[in-house]
């Protein structure tokens, strides 16, 4: 905090303060000494408080309390000014819709401006709502409503010209924003031209310029942190932040490799006929081609109740991140005649969902072990109730992100909870510090098995590289056992976790040695499912090198990657005893992997373990290249395979090297060609970074030939 000398017919000093409110967030950003006038005091002490919020969430994207116990904040302030409203300056926090836009973009002039919404918290107060507005007009208190989903992402501003997309902004401070059109091209939901079809019967205006809201869909962002988690890369905490981080990046290929879509609902500008209803204007949108939010209609307040609690209860299935709801009057003229008050339009009101945002107290960190070994610390909280759900652990990402937010055990942290998504820790409330709390030092050895673990250089992951490890076994033997592995039929994780629980696998190789009659005892073993079984794990034996290479888990070896070394050094024994030096000399193979690949083989149970497999007679040797067969038109040509394609990978990998041509894992300046479906995500980037040509199933026919 810094403090501040505001000079004023009385000088007031302002200061940092610790003290804390009975649910421990601090009572104030700064300590406000005043003048003897308690009202006007505690309106000067909301406002310093929101607009060092205001800084952190839309200067520093680091905000350090809710936007829950900001929306209350606010309403405090608004209720103050209402009732005292010669007390409201222009410089109130009431007065003013958001943050300047940052410096690096070209500025954009919205055409009207982009408003933000008061807030309800009870349906109690959205009936003082509508008794507000229907004193300054009564027509409202006869008008029908639109009930939208409050959506969590980035505002932004579209603008057309004869049906074609010319402009795209964010939306700044309400009045000036900021210019993302190539950004905001890379979006497929967006149109850039509308409608769809010059066939269609509905046409936009001349000039039409659109309010709507960019976002990750959860299951997008979750996948996302999945593959960075796996390779060892920093992950994202929350998507809207995400979103945001997206759309203003410089360079539009990056944004290009993150799948953001949005959803379109209101109509700033027009130069022609719009329709004269919010519910029909949706219609309309949707008829050009916009996504549209899904929407209801209600004839009066009452009529919307059950809705709002059918909204609350499906909040956690959505695929996509709510805080609330928007009742809005649909009548666009009736909303026009009732103005604005301060910067929010008296029509439209937010009804706010209990929060997902709390804080409490980091009591401990642990760290829990997954399959490949990455070691994820995880926070033991004093249990706090999130939208409904009492919270005793969240996730805190990795290390480095304990180390960059400086979260202490002991400390007051803020605690999200979205949907479904698993709790995380956004951060430390640190003027909430009393000096007791810890600095957490990440462990020296596995918390599970004792061994070393390691951090390869350029990541952020630590990893426990014991295949042995008790709380990797499991998942361990999920990915052996699966298709791309080994493909034991009939072996799910069901199945495993009773084999490991009741002790007759401890490793891979156990597999192959359980016994039929002691399977038979275990519940829900039938003699017909044993026979099955054991028949599916005798077939796997028969599986070649690369599947089993495959299937050890070795950090960074997947399906490409195996093949390669299986081509390359037939068989264990002589994969075991190259260098680093011999494996990055292999395409596609960096430093990382080469000292993964190294320092796996270089472990005394991996050794056991392989051993064992040898005296199983499971021990499967590469085959020397066969003689091209074919016209090889792709012969000399290096190709890498990303995004979702009408067949596998594999296939597609079969196809390529059938006619000469090579496949590797990773982009470099040697790659010759990426075949890219959708969804193509870094690869495409670095592709496109490096000058690859970038081409799609029908061109790879065209080389064929």
């Amino acid at each position: 905090c810094i403090g501040l000398v505001l000079r004023r017919p009385a000088e007031r000093l302002i200061r940092p303060t610790n003290r804390t409110v009975g649910n421990g967030m601090p009572e104030g950003v700064y300590n406000v000494r005043m003048s003897n006038d308690p009202i006007q005091e505690r309106i000067d002490e909301l406002r310093t408080q929101l607009r060092f919020h205001s800084y952190r969430y839309y200067v520093l994207s680091d905000p350090t309390i809710s936007d829950y116990e900001y929306d209350r904040l606010m309403q405090a302030l608004r209720d103050l000014e209402a009732e005292h409203p010669e007390r409201i300056t222009q410089d109130s926090p009431t007065q003013r819709v958001g943050s300047e836009p940052a410096a690096k973009f070209e500025k954009v002039i919205h055409p009207a401006p982009i408003l933000s919404l008061g807030n309800a918290f009870a349906f109690e107060d959205l009936e003082a709502w509508l008794q507000r507005i229907g004193r300054v007009d009564e027509r409202a208190q006869s008008a029908d409503f639109t009930l939208e989903p409050k959506l969590d992402g980035l505002s932004v501003v579209l603008h057309y010209h004869d049906g074609l997309f010319v402009l795209g902004a964010t939306r700044g401070n309400g009045e000036v924003g900021e210019d993302i059109t190539s950004n905001l091209r890379t979006i497929n939901a967006l149109p850039l031209r509308i409608p769809l079809s010059a066939e269609d019967e509905v046409q936009p205006p001349a000039t039409l310029v659109v309010r709507g809201e960019a976002f990750f869909p959860l299951d997008e962002f979750e996948a996302l942190n999945r593959r960075l988690a796996e390779a060892g890369e920093r992950t994202y905490v929350n998507p809207r932040n995400t979103a945001s981080g997206a759309l203003r990046q410089l360079d539009p290929a990056l944004t290009a490799s993150r799948p953001l879509t949005l959803l379109i609902y209101q109509i700033v500008h027009a130069e022609g006929a719009v329709p004269p209803t919010q519910w029909e204007t949706l219609q309309f949108l949707k008829a050009l081609g916009f996504p549209v939010p899904e929407a209801s209609r209600h004839p009066d307040l009452a009529d919307m109740v059950p809705m709002l609690e059918s909204w609350e209860k499906r909040r956690s299935g959505l695929n996509y991140e709510i805080d609330g709801l928007v009742v809005k009057i649909n009548e666009h003229a009736l909303f026009n005649d009732l103005g604005v008050v301060g910067k929010d339009p008296r029509g439209a009101i937010a009804y706010k969902f209990p929060a997902v945002e709390v804080s409490t107290v980091l009591e401990d960190i642990g760290v829990n072990v997954g399959r490949t070994g990455v070691l994820t610390p995880y926070a033991v909280l004093s249990p706090v109730e999130i939208g409904g759900v009492t919270v005793r652990q969240a996730t805190l990402h990795n290390f480095a992100y304990i180390q960059e937010k400086d979260i202490r055990i002991g400390d007051r942290v803020l605690v999200k909870r979205a949907g479904d998504v698993i709790p995380y820790v956004i951060g430390p409330i640190e003027s909430a510090r009393s000096g007791s709390e810890t600095v957490f030092e990440a462990p020296g050895v596995c918390p599970s098995c004792g061994e070393d673990v390691v951090n390869p250089e350029g990541e952020v992951a630590w990893y426990c590289v014991n295949p042995a490890c008790p709380a990797q076994l499991i998942r361990n033997l999920e990915h052996f056992v699966s298709r791309g592995a080994l493909d034991i039929e009939g072996l799910g994780i069901k199945i495993v976790e009773t084999l490991v629980g009741e002790g007759m696998v401890r490793d891979a190789a156990d597999l192959y040695r359980l016994d039929r009659e002691a399977l038979i005892e275990l519940e829900g073993f039938a003699e017909k499912k044993v026979d099955n079984l054991l028949g599916a794990i005798e077939a796997s034996k028969a599986q070649p090198l690369e599947r089993f290479l495959n299937a050890l888990g070795i950090r960074g070896v997947g399906s490409v990657m195996a093949s390669d070394l299986a081509r390359r050094f037939l068989d264990l024994d002589a994969l075991a005893q190259a260098s680093g030096e011999e494996l990055e000399a292999i395409e596609g193979v960096g430093p990382n992997i080469a000292a993964a690949i190294v320092e796996w083989f270089s472990r005394r149970a991996n050794r056991r373990l392989l051993d064992k497999f040898k005296s199983l007679g499971m021990w499967p040797v590469g085959e020397l290249p066969a003689e091209p067969q074919g016209p090889q038109s792709l012969a000399g040509k290096v190709f890498v395979i990303t995004g979702t394609l009408s067949a596998s990978r594999s296939e597609f990998k079969e196809v390529i090297e059938s006619h000469g041509g090579k496949v590797t894992g990773s982009v470099s300046k040697n790659t010759d060609f990426l075949l890219a479906g959708e969804k193509a995500g870094s690869k495409l980037v670095k592709a496109q970074d490096l000058g690859v040509r970038v081409i799609g199933e029908a061109e790879l026919a065209e080389l064929i030939g």
